[in-house]
């Protein structure tokens, strides 16, 4: 036979409501609300509860000893995977931000690529410069619009001077 379900809850009733309205989570206000009915003594057995929350008696049981170890903070702890290290690494990514400020800037991603290899030794994919220069740092390239080479600059001045403003 199963162990009996036996929590001792040390938050009151009207914390507990005041969390779980305040919670934003849905998996935070499964688990609040797994802590209230136990206070409010609504449930007596895993079973009951797994069925009102639509959840397994196994994971009623893990969010019980979770509770049991650390309290309300254990219990509603997220975890997130760590992801993969960075391409490039935040030195390299200094460098790279300092020389993004510079006038003369860079033509293409390309460019930017070249840079990367040869004066920081990172060897990184198109796509991740594009990714890291374009959202990351948020720079654009600094390259300006072609001119022909037969414009007349007295001309373009004159231009500018009788265009009317909108």
């Amino acid at each position: 036979m199963a162990r009996p379900l036996q929590v001792d809850i040390q938050e009151s009733r009207e914390e507990l409501e005041q969390r779980l309205k305040a919670q934003t989570t849905a998996t935070g206000k499964e688990r609040l609300q797994m802590i209230y009915w136990l206070k409010l003594g609504k449930v007596g057995r895993r079973q009951e509860l797994a069925q009102l929350l639509h959840r397994s008696e196994s994971t009623i049981s893990r969010w019980i000893g979770q509770y049991r170890c650390g309290g309300l903070p254990a219990l509603l702890e997220v975890k997130h995977a760590p992801g993969n290290p960075a391409k490039v690494p935040p030195e390299a990514v200094a460098q790279l931000r300092h020389r993004l400020q510079q006038p003369q800037g860079f033509k293409s991603y390309g460019e930017v690529q070249q840079w990367l290899e040869h004066n920081c030794r990172v060897k990184a994919a198109y796509k991740t410069v594009h990714k890291l220069v374009r959202y990351k740092l948020q720079a654009k390239l600094k390259v300006p619009r072609p001119r022909s080479q037969k414009q007349d600059p007295a001309g373009f001045a004159q231009f500018k001077k009788t265009l009317p403003l909108l």
